[in-house]
């Protein structure tokens, strides 16, 4: 991957968030040029090709605006020869507890995609071909992330595809500064208190297979002092 791609990915992803103002904008830019999780997806092909696509903590759209870009990129014939081919995503819907955020992806992205104020453990997820969860998880109970992934599953098809990031507590300093980091985002974006439900990789992986899921674990923290893992799971 040249550096003259990867400027010209996080540009086009990041320019509709100029409409949403100020922090949008630099909130994106920050995000997609330190958070190594974006350009993984893509690197390693972790998306498939679906009808739908739901991102479950959505934030401000960034994924939606990230996929749409890439697609448009590998479609344009500029694309790195030996990545896969970006994903083709026909719906894209975003779920998001913050309604500053669910503004500003609206504000954004228009009817590119679809976004919704709503709370993931409360929601209604319809049907699915594919399910994100991006560094949510942890900030719900315990039960609680056992109740999503029950109902994840049950908005996927057998063999649908389910990828979640989260952080190994067992993984010593660079686990505990992971949290650090999260709690001064967490709070920067508006959240008024912070408390997380955190586990070790093995709890991750019997968690999802308890759940109707079988998970292989992919590092994501190339380039950063964290410690976060990538679920890749299929519905079983």
């Amino acid at each position: 991957m040249t550096a003259h791609f990867r400027r010209t990915l996080i540009d086009r992803a990041t320019q509709p968030y100029r409409s949403a103002g100020h922090f949008a904008w630099h909130f994106a830019r920050g995000k997609l040029r330190g958070d190594p999780v974006f350009f993984g997806l893509l690197e390693h092909g972790l998306i498939p090709d679906c009808a739908r696509l739901i991102d479950l903590g959505c934030g401000q759209g960034l994924l939606a605006s990230w996929l749409l870009e890439a697609r448009a990129l590998y479609e344009s014939g500029n694309w790195p020869a030996h990545w896969p081919a970006a994903p083709k995503v026909e719906n894209f819907w975003g779920l998001e507890l913050m309604s500053k955020d669910v503004d500003r992806a609206r504000t954004a992205l228009g009817d590119r995609a679809q976004f919704e104020l709503g709370d993931i453990r409360t929601a209604d997820l319809g049907h699915t071909d594919a399910a994100i969860i991006l560094d949510v998880l942890h900030y719900i109970g315990y039960d609680e992330q056992e109740d999503v992934l029950r109902r994840v599953r049950a908005a996927l098809p057998t063999g649908g595809t389910l990828i979640t990031r989260i952080g190994d507590a067992a993984g010593g300093l660079p686990f505990y500064f992971s949290n650090w980091v999260d709690r001064a985002t967490f709070l920067l974006r508006g959240h008024r208190s912070y408390k997380v439900y955190c586990r070790t990789l093995n709890e991750w992986l019997e968690i999802l297979k308890r759940n109707g899921f079988e998970a292989a674990p992919l590092p994501m923290h190339k380039g950063t002092p964290f410690i976060s893992v990538m679920l890749v799971a299929k519905a079983i």
